[in-house]
């Protein structure tokens, strides 16, 4: 069973990476928007989930954040981290810079040690409002689950013109205020591996993120249930591997497993 957010505040929930997380989701709850397709997400398939309502204005999202830190803080539960996620690619709405820019008006009013986080398949970097409203907010996690294309079109299976070195050299030039976000797993897709974890994956995938240099590298595994039921999680030892192999590299890398 896929999960949906409400929309455009969920939460809090409690992240295996970020701590206490209040959700801020800029895609309609009815169903899922995303320029990717993922086999793994917890979403379920961009088919399975057509919207009928549209994107949430900037001015519902200012108002509903606003009540629900009043409420936050009223009840004294305060937040790790506002996390842009939920149903689809948030950096896809058209009013995504403004609305960073409300976030952190809120937060610095209401919750002023909380971080503010976004979670993009960095397909919107190539938009400049997106580029500079990530370079604002404490985390931007920036998908990068390999560098070969053919797994992406296989896995993450983008819509419409997708180019891998262009999204890479926008990573660069946040030149370390970033942080990369890896899947790894294991099992098949149609009949295809999707084993990531090997070093014919690993490896060249590790050169990338060194010339990237972010400051930090999160990777994970299947948590919840997917949409497609032939998925694995990669071991608790395959993440450590490959976390070893960042910190060799003189990354800072964290698995959640």
């Amino acid at each position: 069973m896929s999960i949906l957010f409400s929309s455009p505040i969920f939460g809090p929930v409690h992240s295996r990476r970020l701590g206490v997380s209040l959700g801020i989701n800029l895609l309609p709850a009815d169903g899922k928007f995303c320029s990717f397709d993922c086999v793994y997400c917890e979403c379920g398939f961009n088919a399975d989930g057509r919207t009928r309502t549209p994107l949430p204005r900037r001015e519902v999202v200012k108002t509903a954040l606003e009540e629900k830190l009043q409420a936050m803080q009223a009840e004294g539960v305060a937040p790790d981290v506002l996390t842009f996620a939920g149903n689809g690619e948030p950096t896809s709405h058209p009013d995504f810079p403004g609305i960073i820019t409300d976030t952190l008006a809120l937060r610095d009013h209401y919750f002023p040690l909380a971080k503010v986080s976004v979670l993009s398949n960095s397909t919107f970097l190539h938009r400049r409002g997106v580029f500079e409203a990530l370079s604002k907010v404490d985390n931007n996690i920036l998908k990068l689950d390999t560098v070969d294309e053919a797994y992406i079109r296989l896995v993450d299976r983008p819509n419409g013109s997708f180019d891998l070195e262009r999204i890479i050299g926008y990573m660069k030039e946040f030149k370390g205020n970033c942080i990369i976000q890896t899947m790894f797993m294991k099992g098949s897709y149609q009949g295809i591996s999707v084993d990531n974890t090997s070093d014919a994956y690993v490896l060249p995938w590790l050169e990338r993120v060194k010339e990237i240099g972010p400051r930090q590298v999160m990777i994970y595994t299947i948590d919840r249930e997917t949409p497609d039921h032939h998925l694995e999680k990669a071991t608790p030892e395959e993440l450590d591997r490959i976390v070893g192999l960042l910190v060799a590299a003189g990354l800072d890398a964290t698995a959640s497993y």
